[in-house]
This record gives C-alpha cells, sequence and structure tokens, in this order.
C-alpha cells in the first residue's frame, strides 16, 4: 500500500513540474491592458468568407492590405496612441492618426477599441469608433473583425507582432 501511495504521490509531481516546465506560446488569452500596450506592427491581413482579391475599406481610413507594414503605438499614457500606415504600394497612401485606446470585455470577449483623433478634438466628444476581437496577445496579437461582406458574415483576421 505504501509503494502505491508513494507512486501516486511521485506521478502527481511529475505532473505539475513537466506542466510548469512546458514551453510558453508568447501569447496570452488572458487580455489586459498590459499585454496590449507597446509597438506593435501589422504584420499579416487575411480574410475569411471574402475573397484574398477583394477591396475592403477598413476603419474608414484605407483598404485592409494597406495597413500591412503600420505602426501602431499604443502606451500605457492616459490610453492615448497612434498609428502610422508606410506604405505606398498598390494605390495606398502613407498617413499618420491619432487615437485613444481600451479594451473592453464583450462577453467572455475582450474587444480592443479605439476612435480616431484628429487635431482639436477631444476623446469624450467622439462617438464613433471601432472594435476588434482580441484573440491574443503576447509577442504576437490577433484581432478579428467580423464583417458584412456581400450580404454574408465575414471576418478580417489582423497579425501584429510586438516590436
Amino acid at each position: 500500500m505504501k509503494n502505491l501511495s508513494f507512486a501516486a504521490v511521485l506521478l502527481a509531481m511529475i505532473a505539475i513540474f513537466g506542466s510548469s516546465c512546458a514551453p510558453k506560446q508568447g501569447v496570452t488569452t488572458d487580455i489586459n491592458k498590459g499585454s496590449v500596450k507597446g509597438n506593435w506592427v501589422l504584420t499579416d491581413v487575411k480574410f475569411e468568407g471574402i475573397p484574398d482579391n477583394a477591396k475592403v475599406t477598413v476603419f474608414d481610413q484605407a483598404e485592409a492590405k494597406c495597413f500591412i507594414g503600420s505602426q501602431w503605438t499604443l502606451p500605457d499614457n492616459a490610453a492615448m496612441g497612434a498609428y502610422t500606415l508606410n506604405s505606398s504600394d498598390n494605390g495606398c497612401a502613407p498617413a499618420s492618426q491619432k487615437i485613444v485606446w481600451s479594451l473592453f470585455k464583450n462577453g467572455g470577449v475582450t474587444q480592443f477599441q479605439f476612435k480616431k483623433l484628429f487635431t482639436g478634438e477631444k476623446a469624450k466628444n467622439v462617438t464613433e469608433g471601432y472594435r476588434v476581437d482580441v484573440l491574443g496577445a503576447g509577442s504576437t496579437m490577433t484581432w478579428r473583425a467580423n464583417v458584412n461582406f456581400e450580404g454574408k458574415t465575414a471576418a478580417i483576421i489582423y497579425t501584429l507582432q510586438r516590436r
């Protein structure tokens, strides 16, 4: 009986030790401001339910593919930030946009939300903004935006890398 108890304890210790040494994936699903703040580069845009060659304007700014290579600055100070579009390929126009950002909990989903700020505007006076689901954040952050495309539900998936 002692051997059986000893074996059970030993197996439990091995299981605990093994799980604590498991490699980390660099992405957390426990999304909080600390895991989102920082400097990011948007590295990829994928479509689900939308043809790859479709021209889809996002954030009332530019075609989705124009955001590839964009720099996102999300500091912790008063939630002010900015993004900069760098590409001039395929009709894209370089642009810089000040934003105010925060996280919003919608049921069990964390959403990244932001409002554009133009010269002289105060965030409290801006009523329009944007929300994307945050699927994970760490060294990589993934956003998912559900959209309506030709009368059907589709999605745009954004991948950002921490700088």
